[in-house]
């Protein structure tokens, strides 16, 4: 029988702990011109039951013209004259009504290559929980606020070898539903690098058909 898993608050002391592995991870960034690039926010936010330390993963509308009904983390294209930060916390402030300010970005995680042609940005952001979310119905059907506990699971990934590359997905019991990648293959190196200290990469990682559209 699995072990009950503890709960991380969260808690100042906890994005002090976050931000120092944060800043002894090297993160590689994409140099492909061709590329659209856009910006993702993992934003470490406070579980509005449980008070535990969470990330959001969102149900996409399913009037988006691009990868509409997929999971993912909140996020989109970056503007001319942008920064990606700057574009992370717009996307986060369009989507979720979540405005938090420059300060509370924390660092960026590696770049990712899509079969859809963007390179994503993955750039983690601390959220102090004392912002309501306020949902674009437009741009997003649900949110799921993903505890700390789940990302810690032994459980959490699956890496199927059939193929080469490899397909990966997580599973997030609050989602109850497989989650693929580009945003598995984020959520996971988010959670080996600041939960793990572990320097793991995931740009490989094969995406399933559906995620091109």
């Amino acid at each position: 029988m699995n072990q009950p898993l503890n709960k991380t608050l969260h808690s100042l002391s906890l994005k002090e702990s976050l931000q120092k592995k944060l800043n002894s991870f090297e993160a590689i960034f994409s140099t492909n011109n061709e590329l659209t690039p856009a910006a993702v926010v993992i934003a470490v936010s406070k579980h509005s039951k449980t008070g535990e330390a969470c990330i959001y993963i969102t149900l996409r509308s399913s009037s988006l013209r691009k990868h509409a009904g997929q999971l993912a983390l909140p996020g989109g294209k970056v503007d001319a004259g942008e920064s990606i930060s700057q574009a992370a916390l717009r996307e986060l402030s369009e989507e979720l009504g979540l405005d938090l300010p420059e300060k509370n970005v924390m660092g960026r995680l590696d770049d990712f290559h899509t079969q859809s042609g963007f390179v994503i940005s993955p750039v983690v952001v601390w959220n102090d929980g004392n912002h309501p979310l306020n949902i674009n119905a437009d741009e997003v059907a649900k949110v799921y606020e993903i505890p700390f506990s789940e990302l810690m699971s032994s459980q959490l990934a699956t890496v199927d070898h059939s193929q080469t590359p490899p397909m990966f997905s997580i599973y997030p019991p609050t989602i109850d539903h497989n989650v693929y990648s580009p945003t598995a293959a984020l959520v996971y190196q988010f959670r080996e690098v600041l939960l793990l200290s572990r320097s793991t990469r995931v740009a490989h990682y094969a995406q399933p058909a559906f995620a091109w559209r």
